[in-house]
């Protein structure tokens, strides 16, 4: 077999060499540089991304961290030094190693390595510790080990930086331009492939933009309207300006939530799917800085956490999370824990910021002789300004007025408890709302109390009433109480049988829609909390959403395809309860206001406009009726455009329908049938008898 194999191969190299040898000259192009060709592509251009993946000498030494201002001990006191360190920095993650240098006498240098297993850990203890105090007279200086290659890297020369061009974004407050100050409102259907945005001019709203699969699941305006977001597989988009042009995007593959901060300035977004702890860097959790679109920091998730995980201060300085017996507060541009450290907290259960001050409200639950508290603490200081204890509390749950007048507790108390092996129940269940005065000394609490079950809970937006429903379905009822200083809470209206479920305040106050949505069929109530005169009444039957515009000046009721798979809609209502427009549209998903900023105006100037403003009622109606004469002009013309667009397709038709006629008639064996109704003489009428059945009939006489 071999030998065959030789000669077969000696034969093909007989034949090849048989064969011209300019063939394969011809056939194979020639890649031989010209004479005088100089190569001027670099390496960098050339294999830039092997160059980049070139193995450094710091590969594998990120993870190590380097502290300076350690004590300088003995070695009768080297053990009991590496032991407090090693507690300490226990904290941030895994120790695999740890090297302290010593000096000939074998004391300690002053300076630790210590070796984490893996990078992320070694970045969280320089977060944690960088600046930390271990005794008054040694303060810690932390370093990763890689920052020495960074430091000599530094350029003898400086260089100045190249300036980016400035791109031009137009105007992202221009929707505050509108001299009749309509607002804007975004309309997500199709089941989510197709967003419009309109503008709410009467009495037909105003398209503005229209886009197919805008979004891949819903939108979400930014808290003051700057921008709309828009959710993607790939991460988040924010759109802006009057084209609503891209302003910027943050990739975060499987981002399902996003939250603002209060000034738009971070944009947190969450990605439960992502395996935060499979790499070095978390996933999950991702603060983004809007105005460059740069990560500012990423962190682990908790499952059992409640969104949103985070929460912000009224001013963007802070934000803060609840863990297991602590509450972390931290600050901004940092990212960083404020003061280096935790607040522990045994047993907190919830927690809530001040709309207006850097003040945390937060409530700890009972355990064994230890009372139930709720505590008002202030930041940076740390210091509590209100301390208050509650018995047999079985839950809590914190409403802060938007104007930071006011929080109240609601309060579950229990008259027995009973523990189980892995359980707890309470019976005797009755409610208490403890108000807290905050802009008064001391900071006064008052205490109401319902025995009913409270089923919901609202604060009047602008102004000192708040309301509760009470009682089980269908005998709730609607209270309305009034907060006045130095005075407990006084009961000024209340409403029996009233079939709601949800509450929803104006923004600025004084009118409030009492909604049965969902299992109530949509019922709705206008109420003037002025003197409780109720406006009117209606009913979007199955109605899942009512939302409120930023003036105040109209109400949107919505029936969601995520929530009901029939009769989605969405309905346009007046602050006084009148319909204005119904709008059906195929698996309609979601209705959302463009948010305005708060006013400029002080609120004396606010409150005197508010006096006067009979004075250009006037004004306003002479505008009004204008408009709307305007608009049916508008309509009028619109109609006539429409019939004469028909009339002239009619005519048209009729025109073709004429000259097929001779057509007609040969297919029709020469008969004319166009009008033979009403022409019957012209057709010959014809007369068939034909026998069907004979009976005889006998009739006795």
């Amino acid at each position: 077999m071999a030998r065959r194999k030789e000669n077969d191969r000696a034969q093909q190299n007989n034949d090849d060499s048989d064969s011209n040898p300019n063939d394969e000259l011809e056939d194979e192009p020639n890649f031989d540089d010209p004479e005088g060709y100089e190569d001027d592509i670099s390496e960098e251009d050339l294999i830039g991304d092997l160059i980049r993946q070139r193995p450094k000498e710091t590969d594998g030494v990120e993870s190590i961290v380097v502290i300076d201002g350690v004590p300088q001990v003995g070695t009768e006191r080297i053990e009991k030094l590496q032991n407090v360190l090693r507690k300490l920095f226990q904290k941030f993650g895994k120790i695999t190693n740890e090297y302290y240098p010593l000096n000939a006498d074998g004391s300690t240098k002053g300076h630790v390595f210590i070796e984490y297993s893996n990078a992320n850990e070694a970045l969280e203890v320089l977060k944690g510790t960088n600046g930390y105090k271990f005794d008054k007279n040694h303060t810690f200086t932390v370093n990763l080990l890689t920052d020495f290659e960074k430091y000599n890297d530094i350029l003898d020369k400086w260089e100045n930086p190249i300036p980016q061009p400035f791109k031009e974004q137009g105007c992202l407050q221009y929707y505050l331009l509108d001299q009749d100050a309509c607002d804007q409102f975004s309309v997500v259907y199709e089941q989510g492939d197709k967003v419009a945005v309109y503008l709410n001019t009467q009495p037909e709203p105003s398209l503005l933009e229209e886009r197919p699969r805008w979004t891949e699941t819903l939108v979400r305006w930014s808290p003051l309207g700057t921008y709309l977001a828009t959710f993607h597989a790939k991460g988040i988009a924010l759109w802006g300006g009057e084209k609503f042009q891209q302003i910027v995007r943050f990739s975060h593959p499987g981002v399902q939530f996003i939250d603002f901060s209060p000034c738009e300035k971070y944009l947190v977004s969450f990605s439960p799917l992502a395996d935060s702890r499979a790499t070095d860097e978390p996933q999950a959790i991702i603060i983004w800085d809007v105005l460059s679109g740069l990560k500012r920091r990423a962190f682990n998730a908790d499952k059992s956490q409640a969104l949103p995980i985070f929460k912000w201060s009224h001013d963007d300085k802070y934000f803060a999370r609840m863990g297991i017996d602590m509450l972390s507060v931290y600050e901004t541009p940092s990212f960083g824990l404020l003061d280096k450290k935790s607040i522990k907290v045994q047993g907190i259960r919830d927690f809530a910021w001040s709309p207006t001050d850097n003040t945390i409200a937060y409530w700890v639950g009972e355990e064994k002789d230890t009372p139930a508290r709720v505590t008002l603490l202030e930041l940076p200081s740390r210091n509590e300004v209100r301390v208050k204890n509650l018995f047999s509390v079985a839950d809590c749950k914190m409403y802060w007025q938007k104007s930071g007048d006011y929080l109240c507790v609601k309060v579950d108390r229990y008259a027995k408890l009973r523990k189980d092996k892995s359980d707890i129940k309470y019976s005797g269940i009755y409610y208490n709302l403890e108000v807290f005065h905050m802009r008064e000394k001391q900071i006064p609490v008052d205490s109401v109390e319902i025995k009913e079950t409270i089923q919901a809970f609202a604060w009047e937006p602008v102004g000192t009433k708040f309301a509760v429903i009470h009682g089980e379905p269908p005998s709730t009822s609607v209270s309305f109480f009034e907060v006045k200083t130095g005075q407990t809470p006084t009961m000024v209206k209340k409403y029996e049988r009233k079939p709601c479920n949800q509450l929803y305040w104006a923004p600025s106050g004084q009118f409030i829609v009492l909604a049965g949505l969902r299992a109530m069929s949509g019922t709705l109530e206008f109420v003037d909390t002025h003197d409780f005169t109720v406006m009117n009444t209606g009913e979007h039957f199955m109605a899942t959403d009512v939302e409120w515009d930023p003036t105040g000046r109209y109400v949107a009721t919505a029936v969601s395809w995520w929530g009901h798979k029939v009769d989605n809609a969405y309905w346009l209502w007046s602050f006084q309860g009148r319909i204005l427009k119904r709008v059906a549209l195929d698996k309609f998903c979601q209705l959302q206001w463009r948010p305005r900023p708060p006013s400029l105006l002080p609120a004396q100037q606010i409150k005197d406009i508010k006096k006067s403003l009979k004075k250009f009622s006037a004004q306003f109606e002479v505008k009004d009726r204008l408009k709307m004469t305007k608009a049916s002009k508008e309509l009028v013309e619109k109609r006539r455009k429409l019939m004469q667009e028909y009339e002239d397709l009619r005519k048209q038709k009729q025109e073709d329908y004429d000259a097929q006629r001779r057509r007609r008639i040969e297919l029709r064996n020469n008969v004319d049938t166009d009008e033979t109704e009403g022409r019957g003489g012209e057709l010959e009428e014809e007369t068939v008898e034909f026998f069907i059945k004979e009976e005889t009939t006998f009739i006795d006489e």
